[in-house]
């Protein structure tokens, strides 16, 4: 069974008359822990991005690590030693509607849930983040904030790997292919305008372009870089994922594997050229996840994908998102794209 200490709850609970402040009178003071009750917290705020400093730790050992709003993994398990404290920052977009751009609304306001081994939170603070920069996320169900279990994106894993001052506003949506989320006026017409001067734009669309031609799928990574770009804002191309697609010989060398759709439009390889071509940022994830995947062998790449859960070799686990999204973690840092200081490391 979980411990879950609230080291100053109790005195709160006896102030009963003590309520979150509701969001039309949140005019930038903090919100603390008299919005927590058992495992979870929340907070009456309108959309926006908030900073949210939290301390952990209580009389016994613990490990602690927070989730939000639609099971985004937002600060990594931390151990804290018996009758010490620890503090932690992190960024936090909140937006309707809170998970895949397509999907229900979901709860007003910030919803943060307690985890681990052997949760404690000592104290909480939210307040508005007054010069987050935005990650935003353009992707489909390999990157999406999956609403249920066992299914996890990477972009829902992203978040706990960034520090205060970095959020993740992730607008992928899955089914969707680069004709379907340039069409969908909840996709690209509604993300374009939140991109701000230097914020970052990740682009992995290709699982779904099965019947998009060529040119077509060209011209459309073409036409959401120069939308980035017209918005002030720094596109990144990434490379799909692999599905786990083995050949008799170990190796993923074939279409399933590699993203090459019926038409024989090979994915990964027009998403290159289009990156060398207008210059844009590249994040190879179908070269780092074969050579991972391939690594790991037929048996051990089981528990990156949901092979085991659903005999689904596309969509990954918890730990399999987890470890793709160490991966594009380690690509934005080596290429310099985010600050080291922004980005937590092991």
């Amino acid at each position: 069974m979980r411990r879950f200490n609230l080291a100053v709850l109790a005195a709160v609970t006896l102030a009963a008359g003590l309520a979150a402040t509701p969001a039309q009178a949140h005019t930038g003071r903090a919100l603390g822990i008299e919005n927590c009750t058992g495992s979870a917290c929340h907070f009456d705020v309108p959309p926006g991005t908030y900073d949210v400093k939290v301390l952990l730790g209580g009389d016994a050992a613990s490990n602690t690590a927070i989730t939000g709003e639609t099971r985004r993994s937002l600060l990594p398990e931390t151990a804290v030693a018996a009758g010490e404290r620890t503090a932690r920052s992190f960024t936090v977009n909140v937006r309707t509607p809170e998970g895949e751009p397509t999907g229900p609304d979901g709860t007003p306001g910030l919803d943060l849930t307690l985890g681990g081994t052997a949760p404690a939170l000592a104290d909480i603070r939210v307040t508005p983040a007054r010069h987050a920069r935005q990650i935003f996320l353009v992707g489909d169900s390999t990157v999406c904030d999956q609403p249920g279990d066992p299914y996890s994106g990477w972009g829902q894993q992203l978040p706990q790997y960034l520090r205060k001052g970095v959020s993740v506003a992730n607008y992928a949506d899955s089914g969707e292919s680069t004709v379907t989320y340039l069409s969908e006026p909840r996709l690209w017409a509604t993300v374009q305008p939140l991109i701000r001067r230097g914020d970052l734009v990740l682009i992995q669309l290709a699982h779904n372009d099965k019947t998009t031609d060529e040119a077509t799928y060209r011209a459309n990574l073409e036409t959401l870089v120069a939308g980035v770009r017209e918005k002030g804002g720094n596109p990144v191309l990434v490379t799909p994922i692999v599905r786990r697609w083995f050949n008799s010989d170990g190796t993923l060398n074939n279409g399933t594997a590699l993203l090459v759709n019926g038409l024989g439009v090979d994915h990964p390889a027009v998403i290159r050229s289009v990156a060398a071509a207008e210059d844009v940022p590249l994040v190879d994830l179908t070269a780092k996840t074969k050579t991972l995947v391939e690594s790991l062998g037929v048996e051990g790449s089981k528990a990156i994908y949901l092979y085991n859960e659903k005999r689904d070799n596309t969509h990954t686990s918890v730990h399999g998102a987890t470890v793709y999204a160490g991966l594009v973690r380690d690509e934005l840092l080596a290429q310099g794209l985010v600050p080291k200081g922004a980005v937590r490391v092991g």
